[in-house]
């Protein structure tokens, strides 16, 4: 923390660091040509294609990606699998991120309009489809049948993440609990959904590894649950469930209520990492409830 007033600049560290790198940068949100705590995501992005081919092996006669998102697992998975690499689907550029789209329709005609088969590729064969997630289904259903009405033979779906069971409320913007297609649902039963011939998620010790980082220090939240700081119960989880309301010039809802976030861990302390008990800051003797000058900056960063 840095405090500026008319005495100068003064610093202190206010809690120990526990950080916890986002998984999900690894296996899509990051571009490829990123590298991260010294991992590059592209080299991360095969090797979960490998792992994957390893994990759920399947005789076929081409692997392609759902671009642009799956090619680099793809590749992983063609490398290791010995199965030719090839392209059965061409991409709309100009179409954005449909699986945070408002609506189920917008998200429907958004896939459709994303993309589009090449037949005289797809025809009479046998294909592994490789992509990073399935969210809701609304993709993997649609990629399916197209490539069915293209002439497939065969559709088997490979994902470099395991199942998304489990929202995130650290910006990236999933949808709540019911509208994820693995909660509540088998592997089976997903890939009887979506109407594919098989369906392989890769495992979370397979995806981790591929960072190379130490798990304890990776998210993996929204595959597992476990949470890197406390959450309220399941009934009250929401996008602004960490906008909790602060104590300002002594008003709001503080000492210990249903905003302290710290009376929230100690009611519901399952699925969740241990808690850092975090004391009240002050700057200068002034405390952060008194609402004025660098104390408030404090509670409005």
């Amino acid at each position: 923390m840095i405090a500026i007033d008319e005495d100068g600049l003064r610093s202190q560290r206010f809690a120990p660091a526990a950080p916890h790198g986002c998984v999900f940068e690894y296996v899509y949100l990051a571009r490829p040509d990123t590298t991260i705590a010294g991992r590059g995501v592209h080299e991360a992005r095969v090797e979960m294609g490998r792992t994957l081919a390893r994990e759920h092996p399947v005789e076929a006669d081409m692997v392609m990606p759902t671009p642009e998102s799956g090619t680099p697992a793809a590749i992983g998975y063609a490398q290791e699998s010995g199965i030719p690499y090839g392209q059965g689907l061409v991409k709309n550029s100009y179409v954005g991120r449909t699986f945070i789209a408002p609506s189920q329709t917008i998200r429907q005609l958004g896939i459709r309009l994303k993309l589009n088969p090449l037949r005289e590729v797809i025809k009479g064969k046998r294909l592994v489809v490789v992509d990073d997630t399935i969210v809701r289904g609304n993709t993997q259903r649609a990629l399916v049948r197209m490539l069915r009405e293209a002439g497939a033979a065969e559709v088997h779906v490979r994902i470099s993440a395991p199942p998304v069971q489990w929202p995130c409320f650290f910006g990236i913007d999933f949808p709540t609990r019911a509208e994820l297609i693995a909660t509540g649902l088998a592997v089976e039963e997903v890939c009887t959904s979506i109407g594919a011939d098989s369906l392989g998620y890769i495992s979370e010790e397979g995806m981790v590894a591929a960072t190379r980082q130490p798990p304890e220090r990776l998210c993996t939240a929204c595959f597992t649950g476990v949470y890197p700081v406390a959450m309220p119960e399941d009934g009250r989880l929401g996008k602004g469930v960490l906008e909790l309301e602060l104590p300002l010039g002594g008003g709001g809802r503080g000492g210990g209520g249903d905003s302290d976030p710290r009376a929230v861990g100690e009611r519901h302390p399952h699925r969740q990492a241990p808690l850092v008990d975090v004391p009240v800051l002050d700057v200068d003797g002034v405390p952060t409830s008194a609402g004025g000058g660098a104390a408030e900056a404090v509670l409005r960063p």
